[in-house]
């Protein structure tokens, strides 16, 4: 039976999504739970690697287990099993070859930055804490420019191994509400740090260390080294995976 698990994880302390030699991560995570529940090693495979330090609230992962396997009854015995900051919320049985990344059609991104206020002790670990006032429309004048089709390699991290550059944004705008902002990015995929970079770019450009049509040139195939920095991890969280 191939199993699809919706999982919500703060990523605080973990190196990532994917398995490391040295490291906690949260596929190890599972993969452990599921090694004790079954008595044999079962591999988890997920539809994005997020990087150390990002959460998630809708990451999809698949597995195959035993057809007579009770997913309440394994849901539950994961949950137990698992660090506190990971949670099991669906096991649903899945078509046999359902590939939780390809199969992916959107991914939901949402960056979290406190601004205009003091620091927030409960959105910590969760954001990106910024003083100096940020415009709301003079990032969604740059966010709007994000939406389409465009070669994002100037937003990419400088190991990304991806194939292709080339991603399709449906969805890119900022919110302020009380002092805090959110970025969130609706996209077929994602490159390696992209969410990240491009809202560290659009920062910069609204602080003055860039200029607006730096940002044009960037999403015209420009090089990473031209883009501004990488936001901290800790602020951006992988919202919904959409499947057909």
């Amino acid at each position: 039976m191939r199993v699809k698990a919706t999982i919500e994880y703060l990523g605080t302390n973990f190196a990532g999504w994917q398995v490391q030699p040295n490291d906690p991560t949260v596929q190890a995570a599972l993969e452990g739970a599921l090694g004790t529940v079954l008595g044999r090693p079962c591999q988890v495979s997920g539809a994005g690697r997020t990087d150390a330090g990002v959460h998630a609230v809708g990451q999809v992962a698949a597995f195959d287990l035993a057809g007579d396997t009770d997913l309440y009854r394994l849901r539950a015995s994961l949950n137990a099993l698992t660090p506190e900051d990971i949670a099991v919320i669906t096991l649903d049985e899945a078509d046999e070859d359902f590939d939780p990344r390809r199969d992916a059609v959107s991914r939901t991104y949402r960056y979290c930055i406190v601004n205009g206020r003091p620091p927030s002790p409960f959105l910590r670990d969760r954001s990106w804490y910024i003083s100096g006032r940020l415009s709301e429309n003079s990032l969604n004048n740059l966010a709007r420019q994000v939406m389409g089709e465009h070669d994002f390699s100037g937003f990419r991290a400088s190991d990304c191994e991806a194939k292709t550059t080339v991603r399709t944004v449906t969805k890119s705008v900022w919110s302020r509400e009380e002092g805090i902002l959110h970025y969130e990015i609706v996209g077929n995929a994602f490159l390696k740090n992209m969410v990240r970079v491009l809202v560290g770019t659009m920062v910069e450009i609204e602080q003055g260390k860039m200029r607006e049509h730096e940002f044009a040139t960037l999403l015209a195939g420009g090089e990473r080294v031209n883009a501004g920095r990488t936001a901290p991890a800790r602020g951006l969280t992988l919202m919904e995976i959409e499947y057909p």
